[in-house]
């Protein structure tokens, strides 16, 4: 495929935008090449700036489930945008979002709209930290909670070593609260926990892990991590950045009957837009200003245009009873292709799936953490990007992340991308 025009703009962007993006995995570091630069989009398919046509196995990181330019999405925004883009004052609106929301996640009785996941995982933890009176907190290595200073940590030498900022700017003070722990790893939690007692605020996690590829949780041991919390007084933070609204309509509590303190959503929510959200029960969520001492604030919170697109994609995936069942048997569908075809070509590999998020990791070994999947083969997933790519199939720019698949797209979509692996697995 030609890539002309997209390799023209980045030039141009690359004089006055920082590495030419405004997020880093859109560089293509990881891949190396030249970025792509969209120009529109419809349904499964991206049409970027050289007029090649891709089927789009991100779709903007999980937002577009119901595919790109969704018209009830469309015509809400539009609908709400000639009334007026900003007010900073209340809406209707928002309380309608913030009914529905509730109403489809378990466990939760207020909810708070925010403008990205970051800013829902940083408040969140504020929060958590408000509420107990404890200032610790505790991560897992690989699980990606946006870039607020606190997430932004590295491993130490053992398993109770504080941990060490891994971006500049990131102060020392800030990471001796951050104690990182192993996924999947209940005693490395435990050992931290017993390391620390009684100045541990909170544990955030990713439920499903997304940012090391997909990786899901081991058996029970999402409720051993509960009864933990439980136990030590701990609040317990699921970051639903990716999962909430996707993997159901009450996100990864319902998938794994799991009672979190504290939910972050982000992606799904905003139906496309720039939106985040934190929920809890009554009692934490009481301790946010106005009503109680810990302050969060935002001019564009609830800001009228994202909220018509989250209310408009909430509405849908609420009154589609079969939409979760058909994302997750298309995701099968392509799990169970794209393993035939790298089995038969003798591709090392093994492929994590739960609903509608599926990873390829070119390793044998099981991926339950970050340490493994980090084994993986980088060169071998860097061919594999762009062979896929030169086959018009779009996937995510990095070995780290998850692909999302969008109920767009059709079991046809679903068979060329299958034949374009096949193809591709020749070179690999």
């Amino acid at each position: 495929m030609n890539y002309k025009r997209s390799s023209a703009l980045f030039a141009q962007a690359e004089n006055v935008i920082p590495g030419g993006v405004n997020s880093p995995v859109r560089a293509f570091k990881g891949v190396g090449g030249t970025p792509i630069f969209v120009k529109e989009a419809k349904g499964a398919y991206l049409y970027d700036e050289d007029g090649n046509r891709l089927i789009d196995y991100i779709n903007s990181w999980g937002p577009m489930i119901l595919g790109h330019a969704f018209e009830p999405v469309v015509n809400a925004v539009v609908d709400k945008a000639k009334k007026g883009t900003s007010f900073g004052m209340p809406t209707e609106i928002e309380t309608k979002i913030a009914e529905l929301a509730v109403s489809m996640v378990p466990n939760i009785d207020k909810i708070r709209f925010v403008n990205s996941g970051t800013e829902a995982c940083m408040s969140a933890v504020r929060l958590a930290r408000g509420f107990t009176g404890k200032d610790k907190i505790i991560k897992f290595a690989g699980c990606y909670h946006g870039h607020s200073d606190s997430f932004l940590i590295q491993a130490g030498s053992g398993a109770v070593t504080l941990g060490e900022p891994n971006s500049p700017g990131v102060t020392a003070g800030t990471a001796k609260d951050t104690l990182l722990a192993r996924y999947n790893d209940i005693d490395n939690v435990n050992t931290l926990i017993e390391a620390n007692k009684g100045e541990i605020a909170c544990i955030i996690i990713e439920p499903v892990a997304g940012n090391m590829g997909c990786i899901p949780p081991k058996k029970d041991f999402l409720k051993t991590l509960r009864a933990l919390c439980d136990k030590h007084n701990i609040i317990l933070i699921f970051d639903e950045v990716m999962t909430g609204f996707r993997l159901a309509k009450g996100g990864a509590q319902e998938l794994y009957n799991i009672n979190a303190d504290i939910v972050c959503f982000g992606k799904v929510i905003g139906g496309g837009l720039p939106v985040g959200a934190f929920a809890s029960r009554n009692e934490i969520m009481n301790h946010l200003a106005p009503l109680g001492p810990v302050y969060q604030a935002g001019t564009l919170s609830g800001n009228p245009l994202a909220m018509a697109a989250g209310l408009a994609m909430l509405n849908a995936l609420n009154n589609d009873v079969e939409i979760f069942n058909r994302l997750a048997e298309k995701t099968a569908y392509l799990h169970v292709g794209i393993e035939k075809v790298l089995s038969a070509k003798g591709v090392s590999h093994t492929i994590n799936r739960v609903g509608s998020m599926i990873s390829v990791h070119f390793d044998e070994s099981e991926v339950v953490d970050f340490e493994m999947a980090a084994k993986g083969n980088n060169e071998t997933f860097k061919k594999f990007f762009h062979g896929m790519l030169n086959e018009g199939i779009y996937i995510a720019p990095s070995a780290f992340e998850t692909w999302f698949i969008a109920d767009a797209l059709t079991y046809d979509d679903l068979d060329v991308t299958i034949e374009a692996v096949n193809r591709v697995a020749k070179t690999l």
